[in-house]
């Protein structure tokens, strides 16, 4: 059993935590400009947190955007290869098909393919910049059509 759980997060009273994780992997250590990493998206969407289950102390994040990108999954750095980046990305997912979505796309840093394709991502198209960090775009189908 995991000493963690995954929560759906509520970005007016959860802001303040979901910030810090991502300001201190996105801007802090991979130097994405702060500009670029509050994009203004995020009363918009659902956010899921991971918290260290006897603490309470955040240790990952990640959010589900309106137009069926999950993104921002971060996992402070003490925390990671603990599965705690696939719970995330399966909670939202989960959400994801729960509310109809037919599919969910991640723009995947080239380094994390292999684990999105893990999760049922494939990728689609060319390697792209996003952020000054090589991308892909990643496709998964949550509905077949009829």
């Amino acid at each position: 059993m995991p000493a963690y759980t995954i929560r759906l997060a509520d970005w007016s009273t959860d802001g303040p935590h979901l910030r810090r994780v991502r300001r201190e992997i996105f801007i802090v250590e991979q130097q994405v400009p702060e500009s670029l990493e509050l994009d203004g998206l995020d009363s918009k969407c659902r956010h899921a947190l991971a918290e260290e289950a006897e603490s309470g102390d955040v240790l990952g994040v990640a959010r589900l955007t309106p137009d069926l990108h999950i993104g921002r999954v971060a996992v402070l750095k003490a925390y990671r290869k603990r599965g705690i980046g696939t719970a995330l990305t399966k909670f939202l997912i989960a959400r994801a098909a729960e509310e109809g979505f037919p599919r969910v796309i991640i723009h995947s840093q080239t380094h994390a393919v292999e684990f999105y394709a893990r999760l049922g991502f494939s990728p689609e198209g060319k390697e792209f910049m996003e952020a000054g960090i090589p991308h892909i775009r990643m496709v998964r189908e949550l509905m077949t059509p009829d």
